[in-house]
């Protein structure tokens, strides 16, 4: 009888009704006005958030900043740097859709079976992030802007940009050999996605396990390409930003924070739905398992981001100061703020608030700490790329503001699109019994 109960649980359909969809549409919108909005003051020098209010844009140089002299930013270099800095973090939450699908199908985890189609849901966007990666890097002139290994002559011995160091690095670090990874990135992530969704889907109209074994095997394909790809990625996309430095821990920090931000995405998304009325079969013990997982990563992204800062120490590497003297004193300081809040949001609060076994399952309490998670590693992707994109034209106003929400509003259109096309719950997963009676 209590299975009988349970049934109609499991058959869920998400609305995404025209008045959402207009509402975010009009959300974008929103957000490319601010933009707009935002540029048109700095340039003015109105912008009270702008780094050069009261003077014209372009007017500081960078205290203790030793890039900014070789290419000097303008406002335009602070806009490019918000449109790339934002598409490596939705591209990252998207991704840890597939990821997060992919570990717990090799696993053979039952667990998480009730709630799996929200992170299956993720992965839709990484097509909006890809095109905006690419058209940003095509361009010669926004490429400059991003990547000072691009520049004219800087490999070539005996030109005036000549830079040995970079040089060094030029058999992967070349336009051919980089358009073609981040390409296989974004092709490779994007099919195994599809392929798993589909017979995901497939699953739903019949009790055949085929369709559950080859997801799987997607799922094992997926793993190994990202085992290699979360890394290579992670240099691609953020530490060839600052091409002279360089470290061996960035890989792990760089998926640990993408992993986390999307694990947090992932649980406000299901708290949101079952705030509207969805995915009942998803307990809190259910709900208390990806709750530990948070903690865990949070912690787990605070250690390598503490053993990075701490190497340049213990293993004498002088070369890799450079990247935390531009954060915590360069520019004029103006990315110590960033610095400092990155490390707050993303391991002191979730460690308070999550620590415990209680507050995994109070919604308040993991809506907190989800949004300061997700806060947080914006401020830590910001802290990544903006101080060697924007340089001395860095800050926080409605630029920043407004290319966050237009992303944001998207990155919801395509997940409520992909939940509206299915049932919410994957009703012939075969440890869906085991996840509906989840106890711990």
């Amino acid at each position: 009888m209590a299975h009988k109960h349970e049934i109609p649980s499991i058959e869920e359909s998400f609305e995404f009704s025209s008045g959402l969809k207009r509402k975010l549409i009009i959300s974008v919108l929103v957000g490319i006005a601010m933009v707009a909005i935002g540029a048109f003051l700095s340039s003015k020098g109105w912008d009270i958030f702008s780094p050069d209010f009261g003077h014209h844009a372009g007017g500081h140089g960078a205290e203790g900043g030793h890039e900014a002299g070789h290419h000097g930013a303008t406002l335009l270099s602070r806009i490019i740097a918000n449109l790339w800095m934002n598409s490596v973090y939705f591209l990252g939450i998207s991704v840890v859709g597939v990821f997060f699908m992919s570990y717990n199908y090799v696993a053979k985890a039952g667990w998480q079976a009730s709630l799996k189609r929200v992170p299956e849901a993720f992965p839709s966007f990484i097509i909006v992030p890809a095109i905006i990666i690419l058209a940003l890097y095509l361009i010669p002139s926004t490429r400059h802007i991003i990547f000072h290994w691009t520049h004219d002559g800087i490999m070539t011995p005996g030109s005036d940009n000549y830079d040995p160091i970079i040089a060094g690095k030029s058999w992967y670090l070349n336009h051919g050999f980089f358009l073609a990874r981040i390409i296989a990135y974004f092709v490779v992530w994007y099919y195994l996605w599809t392929q798993i969704r589909k017979y995901s889907l497939l699953e739903d109209e019949s009790k055949d396990l085929a369709y559950y074994h080859k997801s799987r095997s997607y799922a094992k394909m997926f793993l190994i390409f990202f085992a290699v790809t979360s890394s290579t990625a992670a240099w691609d996309l953020s530490m060839s930003i600052d091409v002279h430095w360089f470290s061996t821990m960035f890989g792990w920090y760089h998926l640990a924070s993408w992993h986390v931000a999307g694990l947090a995405a992932i649980m406000l998304t299901i708290i949101t739905l079952k705030g509207q009325g969805y995915l009942k079969a998803v307990n809190d013990s259910v709900i208390q398992d990806l709750a530990k997982l948070i903690f865990g990563f949070s912690i787990f992204w605070t250690y390598v981001w503490f053993s990075q800062y701490l190497l340049i120490f213990y293993a004498n590497l002088p070369e890799e100061t450079i990247y935390f003297r531009e954060r915590i004193s360069g520019y004029g300081g103006r990315y110590f703020a960033p610095f400092i809040i990155n490390l707050l949001l993303n391991f002191v609060f979730p460690f308070l608030i999550l620590m415990a076994r209680g507050s995994k399952r109070n919604y308040t309490f993991l809506k907190l700490a989800c949004s300061s998670i997700l806060i947080g590693h914006w401020f830590d992707f910001y802290q990544m790329q903006m101080p060697g994109i924007a340089k001395e034209q860095g800050g926080i106003g409605l630029i920043e503001w407004g290319t966050t929400l237009a992303f944001a509003s998207l990155f919801i259109y395509f997940v409520a699109n992909q939940l509206s096309k299915a049932n919410l719950v994957a009703k012939n997963h075969p440890f869906l019994e085991e996840s509906l009676h989840h106890d711990i």
